[in-house]
């Protein structure tokens, strides 16, 4: 199955209510909205039915299409997601008397436990800026602006996106902490530590940025989402990580260092700006293998 482009018909009335609905009363990314206008497009490539006729069955055949073609199960909860909350938005403005896609029970997702760096790779990760340019007659603000990129991950756990729309306004050094707005612009207040307040005092000075975008490129202009990313992917290059690393990773570490140390797994929720405590209960597990590992290392018996 293919996915079709979401332009490539006339746009659907009721799809373009709900995303709007979406994007002014719910507060939804770019990225969701694309999402789900994207989803709700490939099921109407499968399924002509109008909207309001279609029945649970006709989801439960758009499931089976999509399994039997080998869409990961993410990709699947991704797609009856938008579905979903299509016919909830259609329930209560155009009067439905249920919504089909409630009655589709959807395939449970993988168990993955995420990748962490160890507190030592992270270390190395941080100084790689510094380490690849000491060598360069002028190397000029840039290292430390990526290094303050990177101390700034680790230190609060944020996500790509929210430290890139980061302004200087947002950063208040004498709370050490930093105004964050995550997903459906849900604002928190997320501490940030000495190492990574000290790094970005001076990236500012050198680069001179007192006002606007913290985080800026040789334009001046917000780095995107892609540069810091790319930032990322440069610099461990120079160290000797053998994983592949981008920013989620950083933020992986810091919520598993932080449960290994004795955080509660309440205080990490609210650090990380999650809504449901079931998406910050995966850190449990990872701890709970690194002590496994640490109990089968040293324990005499293990």
């Amino acid at each position: 199955m293919t996915k079709l482009a979401a332009t490539s018909e006339k746009r659907d009335p009721l799809v373009e209510e709900f995303l709007r609905y979406l994007s002014n009363e719910r507060n939804a990314s770019a990225r969701t909205l694309k999402a789900y206008r994207q989803a709700l497009a490939d099921f109407r490539a499968e399924n002509k039915t109008s909207w309001k006729k279609c029945t649970a069955n006709d989801f439960r055949d758009y499931l089976f299409a999509l399994m039997k073609c080998g869409q990961a199960r993410s990709y699947v909860r991704l797609q009856f997601s938008a579905l979903r909350t299509f016919y909830q938005f259609l329930a209560a403005r155009k009067k439905l008397q249920r919504n089909p896609v409630r009655e589709v029970q959807l395939p449970k997702l993988e168990k993955k436990l995420p990748l962490v760096l160890t507190r030592h790779q992270v270390e190395e990760l941080i100084a790689a800026p510094l380490k690849v340019d000491k060598n360069r007659a002028a190397p000029g603000w840039m290292p430390l602006r990526d290094v303050a990129i990177m101390e700034l991950f680790y230190s609060s756990g944020l996500r790509l996106s929210e430290l890139a729309a980061l302004d200087v306004a947002d950063l208040d050094p004498y709370t050490e902490s930093a105004r964050v707005f995550g997903k459906g612009r849900k604002e928190r207040v997320c501490p940030v530590g000495l190492p990574a307040l000290e790094a970005i005092q001076r990236y500012r000075a050198a680069a001179n940025v007192h006002a606007g975008p913290l985080f800026i490129n040789k334009a001046r202009k917000r780095m995107s989402v892609r540069s810091i990313w790319l930032v990322l992917k440069r610099y461990v290059r120079h160290t000797s990580i053998p994983i592949s690393i981008s920013p989620h990773k950083l933020r992986h570490s810091f919520a598993t260092h932080l449960l290994d140390r004795g955080a509660d797994l309440r205080s990490v929720q609210a650090l990380l700006g999650h809504a449901s405590l079931s998406t910050t209960q995966i850190y449990t597990h990872v701890t709970v293998e690194r002590l496994k590992k640490a109990y089968a290392d040293a324990h005499p018996r293990a």
